[in-house]
C-alpha cells in the first residue's frame, strides 16, 4: 500500500469513509453556525455556515457534499441547537431564514458539481468526484483548479439567495427589493472572501482527506 496523493490507482471510497466525511462535512458546519454575528438592519446574522458548506462541496463533490448538508439540516430539524445563535427546531424552515436553510442544499450540489467539470481524475475513476481528483503539481494547473472552484463557490452563493431572499420577503411581508437590501447586499462582501477563502483551502484539504481516507494501492 502507497499512501502517495500522486498515486493513479484509486479504490472506490468504502461505505464507512464516506459516512465520516459526511459527518466531518456536517460537523463542520454546525460549528461555522455558532460562529454568528448579528446585523443591526437585518434577521439574518453572518455566519460560517456556507463557508464550510463551500468547502466541503469543494472537497467531497456534490452527491456527498448535499448529503453533509441534508444530516446538518436534518439534525438541526430534529431539535439540536446548531442552527445559527445555537438554535434548532423545525420551526426555522417556516421562519424568515428557512429559505436560506433549504438554499444550502442547492449550494453544495451546484458547488460540487461545477467545481469537478473538465477535472483531472484518477485513471480507471467511474465515480466523478473531487476526492478522487489527481492533484495538480504546476503552478498553473493549479491556478485554474482554484479559478474553477472560486466560479463553483459563488455561483453556490448566489443559489441560497435565489431561494432566501424570496422566501424572506414573504415571511416579512416586505418587497423583494428591500428584503435584496437586508437579506443580501449586506452580506456579499464576506461572502465573497468566504468564497475565496474556501477555494484557496479546497486543495488543500483535498489532499488531507485523500491521504486520510482513500485507500490507495500500488
Amino acid at each position: 500500500m502507497s499512501s502517495n496523493v500522486d498515486s493513479t490507482s484509486i479504490r472506490t471510497l468504502s461505505p464507512l469513509h464516506r459516512t465520516v466525511l459526511i459527518s466531518l462535512g456536517a460537523a463542520s458546519t454546525a460549528v461555522g453556525a455558532f460562529i454568528a454575528i448579528p446585523l443591526p438592519l437585518s434577521p439574518v446574522p453572518i455566519v460560517l455556515q456556507n463557508f464550510f458548506i463551500l468547502l466541503m462541496a469543494l472537497v467531497l463533490g456534490p452527491k456527498m457534499g448535499t448529503a453533509s448538508v441534508a444530516l446538518y439540516l436534518l439534525i438541526g430539524a430534529l431539535g439540536l441547537p446548531v442552527f445559527a445563535g445555537g438554535k434548532g427546531g423545525l420551526a426555522h424552515f417556516f421562519g424568515p431564514t428557512g429559505g436560506y436553510l433549504v438554499g444550502f442544499l442547492f449550494s453544495a450540489w451546484i458547488t460540487g458539481t461545477l467545481s469537478i467539470l473538465g477535472a483531472p481524475h484518477e485513471s480507471g475513476d467511474r465515480q466523478r468526484s473531487a476526492m478522487n481528483w489527481k492533484v495538480p503539481q504546476k503552478g498553473q494547473e493549479q491556478a485554474k483548479v482554484r479559478v474553477q472552484d472560486a466560479a463553483a463557490a459563488a455561483a453556490g452563493l448566489l443559489a441560497v439567495y435565489l431561494l432566501g431572499v424570496p422566501w424572506l420577503s414573504y415571511k416579512l411581508g416586505i418587497e423583494v427589493r428591500k428584503a435584496i437590501f437586508v437579506g443580501f447586499l449586506p452580506f456579499l462582501p464576506g461572502d465573497l472572501l468566504k468564497a475565496a477563502a474556501a477555494a484557496a483551502l479546497a486543495p488543500h484539504v483535498r489532499k488531507l482527506f485523500k491521504k486520510e481516507f482513500v485507500p490507495y494501492e500500488e
